[in-house]
């Protein structure tokens, strides 16, 4: 036995004096021994010239780290059938929570001065992790065959990896392929390598089910920079590739839940380390949000790009939907110029109307798109826009003009107030503001404003029972997370002026089911119940939401009560409430009772 700071040298000697010797068994022991890569320490290699057995245990530790790992080499029979081929048909590497079972052969030979080297190593059933659980295999099994020639400066390579078997971790993605199933990913290359450059002179990246791709680069290999690299992509099935590439890459965008089909092809070229020139095409696409947000249909784009020039680009879609309401035929065109994007006008039909889009400019600043644009919506149906977002059906149109729309960093703001005509009135949106609208957490703000809505058509509209009247109301502060509120001051109350004021025994018993029972206990207790309808002065009731609960009032108070309906003439009737905070989901529950038709006086 040795004890040595150079095993290599002691490892050669050993060898050429073993047949004068008569040495049976060899061992080497390194305190230490330190490369580029790491350290290993208390490293022992053992060789038995009767088996050919072969292992190497020590503990290693990776530049990079500063914890040791222990590990160990062994091949059950190393053979050397010639001169300068090694042959291990049983070997194991294995280190932390690394296990790689190999068969390794390696040929080589000397050209003309030159070294030739010629690998083919197999794993099965290999199996890896790190610490963090950031990269893991399991059941790996994969062939690697490697060619490595000497020149006058630098080396050739080829190699030739197929990995038929397994499943691999590698953050973000998560690759599997079924023993079961034939087939493999492959990838392939060959080109040089000397001190300063890396070049491959051709690659191919192949996955099973999805497509392949083509690449040729030359990397610096101080820094490893990109000196040049084009890739070029066959036509890809984005069925297969969006869950093993895509999905990992767009987790925390708009696009993260998707159903797609259809197939696409990318060209791309960098230069220095930057991309100068892509080009993406898309055909047949079909895609639809998991979460229903968004679809587009038989979508077809031809979206080139270019660092030096502008160039015109399109995207055409034949349907879809967005936020529940149907999108029509569309072909947009555009042109790019660099990392700026600007268009005339866009039409995007809606249902019978649509939304005009002009003045379009938009820029890629900070890793995000900030654009602005100015916007009307072509009169849409309220009775088609009801019946697509599964609301009562309306009677009206809206339209709106908004002078100018801004969105950056991930917020849309409005300029201006859209105006929907409906139930004879007038709603109005203004500082309407969104957050991440396609997002996983969308955020709302906006106040609305509501003059001269017709109760008699509104009350009809959402089954209430009648109330003859004109109704303003005020939803100021509103904020919706996640399309849910949060946070609003509403109040809805009898507009000014003189008109028909009337209320249904049933409009009181639903206004009562919202806090007011003591009006319908009365009408129940007295001759008021002979009346199908009562003369009100005005009427009133307002919600400030924080969270989760209402603080209620109305148009007044009257000790514990605040008044809903003041009534007025003969007959009349008064409806007050009482509940002062309101859970937000109960007060929602009771609206759709009343709304359903079978509400029924709410008594606390």
């Amino acid at each position: 036995m040795f004890n040595l700071q150079k095993p290599a040298l002691l490892l050669g000697l050993a060898l050429f004096s073993a047949p004068a010797l008569a040495i049976s068994h060899i061992s080497i022991e390194a305190a230490k021994v330190d490369a580029p890569q790491g350290e290993l320490r208390n490293a022992r290699f053992d060789l038995n010239l009767k088996t050919s057995a072969v292992n190497l245990k020590s503990q290693y530790r990776p530049s990079s780290e500063q914890e040791w790992t222990d590990a160990s080499l062994n091949c059950a029979k190393l053979l050397n059938p010639k001169k300068g081929s090694w042959q291990c048909d049983s070997g194991k590497l294995a280190a932390g929570m690394t296990s790689l079972p190999f068969s390794l052969r390696l040929n080589t030979q000397t050209l003309k001065g030159m070294q030739q080297f010629d690998a083919q190593l197999t794993v099965q059933k290999a199996s890896f992790s790190d610490a963090a659980g950031l990269h893991a295999g399991e059941n790996v099994n994969a062939k690697l065959n490697l060619k490595a020639g000497q020149l006058k400066q630098g080396w050739n390579w080829q190699f030739d990896l197929d990995w038929s078997g397994g499943e691999v971790f590698w953050q973000p993605f998560y690759i599997a392929l079924n023993h079961s199933r034939p087939g493999s990913h492959q990838l392939q290359g060959k080109g040089t390598f000397n001190e300063q450059l890396i070049k491959v002179e051709e690659a191919r990246l192949t996955l099973l089910d999805v497509g392949s791709a083509d690449a040729s680069a030359e990397i610096w290999r101080s820094g490893t920079r990109i000196r040049n690299m084009q890739v070029t992509t066959g036509t890809v099935d984005l069925e297969t590739l969006y869950p093993l590439i895509l999905k990992p890459l767009l987790e925390k965008t708009a696009l993260s839940n998707l159903e797609i089909a259809g197939t696409g092809d990318l060209k791309l070229s960098m230069r220095d380390g930057e991309i100068k020139t892509a080009h993406l095409k898309l055909q047949q696409v079909d895609l639809e949000d998991k979460n229903g947000r968004f679809a587009l249909y038989k979508l077809n784009t031809d979206l080139p790009w270019d660092y030096d020039q502008a160039r015109p680009v399109r995207l055409a879609y034949e349907g879809g939907h967005m936020l529940k309401l149907p999108l029509g035929k569309t072909d947009i065109k555009a042109a790019l110029n660099r990392f700026s994007l600007t268009a005339q006008e866009i039409d995007l039909p809606l249902l019978d109307g649509g939304l005009n889009l002009r003045d379009i400019s938009a820029v890629w600043v900070d890793k995000g798109w900030h654009w602005h644009l100015r916007a009307e919506v072509v009169p849409i149906s309220m009775t088609d826009l009801s019946h697509a977002l599964s609301w009562p059906a309306m009677q009206g149109k809206v339209s709106a003009s908004i002078p100018l729309v801004t969105y950056s960093q991930g917020v849309l703001i409005t300029e201006g107030d859209l105006r929907f005509k409906l139930f004879d009135g007038t709603i109005d949106v203004s500082k309407l503001t969104m957050r991440t609208p396609l997002g996983i957490a969308p955020r709302l703000n906006a106040d609305i404003h509501m003059r001269n809505l017709d109760l008699g058509t509104l009350t009809r509209t959402f089954s209430f029972g009648a109330i003859e009247g004109k109704l303003d109301g005020d939803v100021n502060n509103l904020r919706l997370a996640n399309w849910k509120p949060v946070n609003f001051d509403a109040a809805f109350y009898s507009s000014p002026g003189k008109y028909p004021k009337k209320i249904s025994q049933r409009a009181v018993e639903n206004i009562s089911s919202l806090g007011g029972a003591s009006a319908a206990a009365a009408i129940q207790r007295s001759f008021l119940r002979f009346f199908d309808q009562f003369n009100y002065a005005k009427l009133g009731i307002s919600c400030k939401l924080r969270g989760d609960y209402c603080a209620m009032d109305g148009i007044e108070s009257t000790g514990d009560a605040y008044v809903i309906v003041k009534g007025s003439g003969v007959p009349s009737i008064t409806v007050l409430g009482y509940n002062r905070n309101v859970s937000w989901g109960e007060l929602l529950e009771r609206l759709k009772r009343v709304t359903a038709g079978n509400s029924k006086p709410i008594i606390e």
